[in-house]
């Protein structure tokens, strides 16, 4: 198996070959409604509901159950049976049980890839990458608890009394996945709950079902019953396990939801631990000294891969003035080579948008930018069905515009001309988002300063694999600042595992 990552650009023709068979079985199959799973049980509870093939509306790719009140409850219940059990094994055990889960992602990888792209329209090296990024994901933080020692620091002892600092397990985690990277962010949030001590009720993404159900059944098969449990649904499903008897939620998602499930889970006797990871309104900094073509296609990939719908796509490019225009001239020639289509087809970068109400958002807000005056420009997009919206560069927009301050979540990006560093960096930093960002530039003194200003947790350097995408388990954390994360700290690095701790000092006396 050729090694992917996202910053890949093209395949072998065997794996291009299996990834299209792999995938026509995946359409082709008339799947049954997967069920919960709460303990030892294969529950049927509550209303099926389809997901559709965003390629072909036409085509049902996925069908499942929508968790009840009952289920959300019983899975809780059973995860907390499974508690008591699972945190008394050792980190060494529990990491060597997720550890097992390896061979079955590896061996599986482009059917998983397949399941992927059937039910979010991602592009076969995304979707590649994605499944071999889990493997990645449940190496890396079974690596760092070992590393870590399980979080048990020996403090300074006295004559009669031994000290240690202990991190545990809160208990029970509620993990609402995410239907953008359906395998790859389910597990990156289950591994870091488990492998720290904590049993989970996963709640796959209700466009995306079938993808992180597979992800789970791989990651169950060497847990004990109980550990590991699934509710499907969609919102209302995902408020019920923020509202249910939890001691903790990992959520992925809108800022909009993110910070409505911080606030009910701090409304109560006691603030209980969310670990969100919320979007962003990335932005791109071209000064005049950059290489453009080095900048033209690190904008490119972070923007349109996977349709702009990634959390760190670039949203905006900030570019000096002076190298305004040519930018722009560059982007729009370079946007016309761009395929897009079903990603059945090996040339396509860019497939469809998650579904139609997104889309119809999208041309509702591209017609919002012609109306105020901005120029906007994109490239072809297939006939037929599929929710299709072309790779698009919106320029002439007045500073402080809301398309430049949101998160369109598609693949549109603005272009502002700013004069000179300080202004760049006013204009990066002028929205409430703050995860990923990047600059391009020749002159040391302006990276140091982008470096020290820029309010953004993952942020890149003249990386033309990537202006603000990319980051991977181990290579890049995953921190979002500001309205883009609650805690402070990120997945993929060296800091997200003691967030689904809590500090215990226990001192025993020896007299």
């Amino acid at each position: 198996m050729t090694t992917l990552n996202y910053g890949s650009t093209s395949l072998t023709t065997e794996l291009d070959a299996h990834f299209e068979r792999a995938l026509a079985v995946c359409r082709a199959e008339v799947p049954e409604p997967l069920p919960h799973v709460v303990g030892d049980d294969v529950r049927r509870d509550g209303e099926v509901f389809d997901r559709r093939d965003p390629s072909d509306p036409d085509r049902v790719v996925a069908r499942a159950h929508t968790g009840t009140q009952q289920i959300v409850d019983d899975a809780v219940a059973a995860a907390r049976h499974a508690a008591r059990g699972w945190r008394s094994w050792s980190f060494v055990e529990r990491a060597q049980a997720l550890r097992a889960a390896k061979s079955g992602f590896l061996d599986g990888v482009v059917e998983i890839a397949a399941t992927i792209s059937a039910e979010t329209g991602k592009s076969r090296i995304e979707a590649l990458a994605e499944a071999q990024e889990s493997v990645d994901l449940i190496e890396h933080y079974c690596a760092q608890i070992e590393l870590n020692d399980g979080f048990v620091t020996p403090l300074r002892p006295t004559a009669t009394d031994t000290t240690t600092d202990v991190l545990r397990p809160y208990g029970v985690f509620g993990i609402l996945a995410p239907f953008n990277f359906p395998v790859a962010l389910a597990v990156n949030m289950t591994v870091a709950a488990l492998v720290t001590g904590n049993t989970a009720v996963l709640k796959p993404s209700d466009k995306t079902p079938r993808s992180t159900a597979l992800a789970a059944r791989l990651l169950a098969e060497s847990l004990p019953t109980g550990v590991l449990n699934v509710v499907h649904g969609g919102a209302h499903t995902g408020a019920l396990i923020v509202g249910a008897d939890v001691d903790g939620i990992a959520f992925t998602g809108s800022a909009e939801v993110g910070w409505g499930i911080v606030r009910t889970s701090t409304s109560g006797a006691y603030a209980k631990p969310v670990l969100a990871e919320m979007g962003g309104s990335n932005p791109a900094v071209v000064m005049a000294s950059a290489d453009l073509d080095d900048a033209v296609e690190g904008i490119v990939r972070s923007a349109f891969g996977f349709s702009g719908q990634k959390c760190s796509a670039t949203r905006r490019v900030v570019v000096d003035r002076s190298v305004h225009d040519a930018l722009v001239e560059r982007l729009t020639d370079r946007i016309q080579s761009i395929v897009v289509g079903d990603p059945a087809r090996p040339d396509v970068f860019v497939g469809p948008l998650i579904d139609d109400a997104i889309a119809g958002r999208v041309r509702a807000a591209l017609a919002t930018a012609r109306d105020d005056g901005a120029s906007v420009t994109g490239a072809a997009t297939p006939d037929g069905p599929g929710h299709f919206v072309a790779p698009t560069i919106v320029t002439g927009l007045p500073r402080g515009h809301r398309l430049t301050r949101e998160e369109l979540f598609a693949p549109v990006v603005t272009v502002t001309a700013v004069d000179g560093i300080d202004d760049a960096l006013a204009e990066a930093n002028a929205v409430e988002y703050g995860l990923s960002a990047g600059i391009f530039s020749a002159v040391e003194a302006e990276t140091d300063q982008f470096l020290d200003e820029i309010q953004a947790g993952v942020v890149y350097v003249n990386r033309r694999e990537g202006a603000t995408t990319g980051a991977w388990p181990g290579l890049q954390s995953f921190c979002g600042w500001k309205a883009s994360g609650s805690a402070g700290k990120g997945g993929l690095g060296p800091w997200y595992l003691p967030g689904f701790m809590r500090e215990q000092s226990r001192t025993v006396s020896s007299r």
